[in-house]
């Protein structure tokens, strides 16, 4: 039952081998229908019942194709209750309607609907029809017999309804595991989601067992059901060595096997390794009744092992929670993996940004510290920097700088930047919007940097010993605005000097503005990149203004107190990493300073 013109969608029937084996289970008519009302699919009790093949019926919209009223004319679509049930994403039933088969006879059939959901969105229902049965007759049949009647009827729809909620449920959760486990690129992180949909949802216990190297087996994540014993989670570490010929179960897994369903009388069987004996050992503290037992990933390349328990005899796994855990071992076996290489080259990126970074030349009693944060866990790192380095003619220039990405690429391009900028303005004595400009022009023919912010700075000192401010010389390139501490307790920021982002290759026809400012003695000026006040759902304006109070509390502290506490307190949610340059002028000069 649907309507012209929508997109088409198939929901969580994109498997189409496990649809057939779970929905071909249930003896009654099943059809799937996607959000415009197409049939996605049927099972061959609904083949059987409407008279019409799965090919015939396969696209056709549900409600055109067989939905008659009593005079076998076509129901209006504003009047269908199926179809208002469809658009409002919710569960339906009826008892009084009527289908036409394919050899034209005209049924009266019964109907529940329920909806199905893939990441939170509508994605189509599923119909479960039966022909009705001999209705009472009144005045025909005595109270007891349409009692009688009535009670098997509640009960043959109260099996129906459990059979179908049954099945959502299974297709449901598969898809939430799918598309939560997209969501994170930490192992621990991803392996504790799936223990939250997996326990109590499906099973009263969940362990998870990952290969390490070629032999090794690490036990990484076990869980268990709300008020129990935490002790049973003490189950986690390095694993005994399997050895050679084991039938264990889970050795079995482990090697490539199918997935295993055993009930208690195999739980109690002696083990035949040390590996076997930590699990059983395991399975026996937990009182298993009912272990699945399921490879994660493929035949060819097990990344680990997944193992449900139930500890209910009245609820044990059957064939249809089997092939259900092994989809989802499917599932699970390549984020693991992404997750593992994300790891490695986080790391990496990591130390490559860290031994790039340079250390911050002295300056007289001029007062220099810098910081660099990785990003949180779950976000990649690289692309951020500073740089303080002293100048031909004795000055002191200071950068800070972000390019485009968060990954090698991002820090390879933030080191070419890094001494293209060194040497363009090493001995320029010029506007530092000229120098930036300059940059600009070269990244695109020297580096593959597609775009990237900074600032580039540079302070002069007085002319003579105690006399006049310091004086500050800066350009913007699309960057965050200087933060200014000054020792009479105000903090502004310098919004001066703003110009485009590196990578718009401005040429002749334009130039970045340069800004200058007397620095009061005593001052501290910070320079951050956007990960200290950008966060993703928050205002801008917001996050400056936090970090303004914040490092203004912070003023009166030594340097790199004032550094450490701000670069630890990131954002909540923030997802970048960040690079903190600081520098504080001495309150006095004395002679022979720079």
């Amino acid at each position: 039952m649907g309507r012209d013109g929508e997109e088409e969608r198939r929901g969580p029937a994109a498997d189409p081998g496990l649809w057939q084996r779970v929905v071909e289970q249930v003896g009654t008519a099943v059809a799937v229908v996607d959000p415009a009302g197409r049939i996605v699919v049927v099972n061959p009790a609904a083949e059987r019942l409407l008279g019409r093949p799965e090919a015939a019926m396969y696209g056709q919209d549900l409600h055109d194709l067989c939905h008659r009223d009593p005079g076998g004319a076509r129901i209006p679509h504003e009047r269908c209750p199926l179809l208002r049930a469809l658009a409002e994403g919710r569960a339906a039933c009826g008892d009084d309607d009527r289908c036409l088969r394919g050899d034209g006879r005209l049924i009266p059939v019964s109907w529940s609907a329920t909806p199905l959901t893939e990441g939170g969105l509508p994605s189509g229902m599923v119909v479960l029809i039966v022909e009705a049965g001999t209705r009472r007759r009144a005045g025909r049949e005595g109270a007891e017999r349409a009692e009688r009647v009535e009670r098997g009827e509640q009960a043959a729809r109260a099996a129906r309804t459990s059979a179908l909620e049954d099945l959502t449920e299974r297709l449901t959760l598969v898809a939430e595991i799918t598309d939560v486990l997209g969501q994170t690129l930490e192992v621990d992180e991803a392996l504790a989601r799936l223990s939250r949909l997996l326990v109590p949802r499906l099973a009263d216990w969940a362990a998870v067992d990952l290969r390490v190297g070629s032999r090794q087996v690490y036990r990484v994540a076990v869980t268990g059901p709300g008020g129990r014993d935490a002790g049973q989670e003490d189950w986690r570490g390095h694993l005994p060595p399997a050895g050679e010929g084991v039938r264990s179960p889970l050795v079995q897994v482990l090697s490539g096997g199918d997935p295993v369903l055993r009930d208690r009388s195999c739980v109690d069987v002696p083990p035949d390794s040390p590996l076997a004996a930590v699990h059983s050992a395991f399975l026996r503290a937990t009182g298993a009744a009912s272990v699945i037992t399921v490879p994660l990933g493929t035949r060819e390349h097990v990344t680990g092992a997944l193992t449900l328990v139930r500890t209910d005899p009245a609820r044990p796994f059957d064939d249809g929670d089997v092939e259900v855990v092994g989809d989802i071992g499917r599932r699970v076996g390549p984020v693991i993996d992404n997750a593992r290489r994300f790891g490695r080259q986080r790391a990496v990126a990591e130390a490559m940004q860290r031994n790039l970074l340079p250390p911050l030349p002295p300056h007289g009693r001029v007062q220099l510290a810098a910081r660099y944060q990785p990003a949180p866990a779950g976000s990649q790192v690289g692309g951020d920097w500073y740089d303080a380095f002293t100048l031909r003619d004795g000055t002191l220039a200071l950068v800070i700088g972000d390019v485009l990405g968060h990954d090698l690429t991002a820090a390879a391009g933030m080191a070419q930047l890094q001494g293209i900028l060194r040497a363009l303005a090493w001995d320029r004595t010029g506007p530092t919007g000229a120098v930036v400009d300059r940059l600009d022009d070269a990244m695109q023919a020297i580096t593959s940097v597609p775009m990237a912010s900074l600032v580039l700075a540079r302070l002069e000192g007085p002319h003579a010993p105690g006399t006049g401010p310091w004086t500050l010389h800066w350009t913007s390139a699309g960057h965050p605005p200087p933060l200014l501490l000054t020792p009479d307790g105000n903090a502004r920021y310098l919004e001066a000097g703003q110009g485009l982002v590196l990578g718009t290759h401005l040429g002749v026809a334009g130039h970045r503005p340069s800004a200058t400012r007397a620095l009061p003695p005593g001052s501290t000026l910070l320079l951050y990149t956007d990960g200290l006040v950008e966060v993703p759902g928050s205002d801008l304006g917001t996050e400056l203004a936090r970090l303004r109070r914040h490092a203004l509390a912070l003023a009166h502290e030594p340097l790199d107190t004032l550094c450490d506490r701000l670069s630890a307190r990131m954002p909540p949610g923030s997802t970048d990493d960040i690079a903190l340059l600081a520098l504080r002028l001495p309150v006095t000069r004395t002679a022979g300073e720079p």
